[in-house]
């Protein structure tokens, strides 16, 4: 049967899901975390997505990604696969895929459901009983939207943005809607 085309809306945010094969793990220690950040970055900027948050948890990968090009998105998971892929296989000595088929993808229809991914995707590690806050877990974009850490790979989302004029308080605000 032959695989479904994906429905794409340049500058139209979508979450998009990849998990481990047979949901094992994708990430074993901080450089797998770094080296795949590292990856996302440079394919987002090679093929013209913008990435609004993410979470890395051991065994998937959450994003919020606005595609500016129809095939942004499927070309930069495909960079990041390629490239990850060979440094995991090489680095834990194992051969085969790592991915659970191919990434699920969905389009944000309304400003109200972009914040609700937004804290959807920054609260993944509190769900799965890692932290207790999502401040505490490193390797997700809450940080960066919440409390103004720095970040390459960040692009705000106009509706984030629209939060407010003062960064301040726009933080605060974004922090509110995990209280």
């Amino acid at each position: 049967m032959a695989r479904l085309p994906r429905f794409v809306i340049p500058g139209h945010p979508q979450r998009v899901i990849i998990r481990g094969n047979n949901r094992e793990a994708i990430f074993h220690q901080n450089d797998d975390y770094l080296f795949y950040l590292d990856k996302l970055n440079d394919a987002c900027r090679a093929y013209s997505c913008e990435v609004h948050a993410y979470v890395l948890m051991t065994n998937h990968v959450h994003l919020l990604i606005t595609p500016q090009v129809e095939d942004g998105i499927s070309k930069t998971i495909q960079n990041i696969g390629r490239y990850y892929v060979q440094y995991f296989n090489k680095k834990y000595r194992r051969t085969g895929t790592l991915w659970e088929g191919r990434y699920k993808a969905s389009l944000i229809d309304s400003a109200l459901y972009l914040l609700t991914c937004y804290r959807y995707i920054e609260l993944n590690p509190v769900r799965a009983n890692m932290v207790a806050h999502p401040s505490n877990y490193p390797w997700s974009s809450y940080r960066v939207n919440a409390l103004g850490a720095q970040s390459e790979l960040i692009s705000p989302h106009f509706e984030y943005l629209s939060l407010s004029v003062s960064p301040e308080k726009r933080r605060s605000i974004y922090r509110s809607l995990f209280t």
